[in-house]
């Protein structure tokens, strides 16, 4: 019996390095605006929602602000700043070996959707996922990315115990254990969890080789 029938990725740090990308249209969005941040614009804001990761960039949680960056973010982000996204090394291989191997694929991303499929399709890998869900999916917008895993397998009809979750951040494997799931961490995005951070039952893996590897050999 396959191991892991269903697997559910998170997008950003795991799958592709969108840190160019993403901090080259948020100091353009920054710098148009005539907002000056309140702490450095690097790797370490990366992974929470958008709304989130300007409200810690700007000190602010005025409305009308944050939908002034956020609206000249995007402006950037998702006409041409996305293009600069590049997948991992090793990634596309292992999205097409676990395709042949008859694995269902499936994001599940804090990234907004339109830019997450503009993403998938300029690199190619559309075809390889069945589901692509992101908390902007629905109206209204779900609350974590918890829920959004939640969601995913209701919608779905995914059994927990036929489904795994892959990510870089403490959050990813929070919400795998919230839904029951087992969970992977990625060490070679920058969420890179250390081992102090690892909690009883998550796995880490170094290289998408060795990630596999554990999945599909257990």
């Amino acid at each position: 019996m396959v191991r892991y029938p269903h697997i559910l990725f998170d997008l950003d740090g795991t799958l592709i390095d969108s840190a160019p990308a993403i901090l080259a249209s948020f100091r353009e969005a920054f710098a148009s605006t005539g907002v000056a941040p309140v702490r450095s614009i690097d790797e370490s804001v990366i992974g929470p929602p958008l709304t989130e990761t300007l409200q810690l960039l700007s000190g602010s949680n005025d409305p009308a602000l944050i939908g002034r960056i956020s609206d000249a973010f995007k402006a950037s982000y998702d006409s041409e700043g996305y293009k600069a996204t590049a997948a991992y090394t090793g990634v596309g291989e292992l999205l097409a070996q676990l395709a042949a191997a008859g694995r269902q694929l499936s994001i599940a991303t804090n990234k907004r959707i339109h830019p997450t499929r503009l993403i998938l399709a300029h690199l190619g890998w559309l075809d390889y996922f069945s589901h692509v869900y992101a908390l902007d999916l629905f109206t209204p917008r779900l609350p974590d990315k918890a829920a959004m895993i939640a969601r995913l397998l209701a919608d779905q009809n995914i059994a927990r115990d036929q489904a795994i979750y892959l990510g870089d951040r403490s959050e990813d494997g929070e919400s795998a254990d919230a839904n029951g799931l087992p969970f992977i961490a990625v060490t070679w995005g920058y969420g890179s969890l250390t081992a102090s951070e690892m909690r009883p039952g998550w796995r880490a893996a170094a290289r998408p080789s060795i990630l596999g590897e554990l999945l599909l050999l257990g």
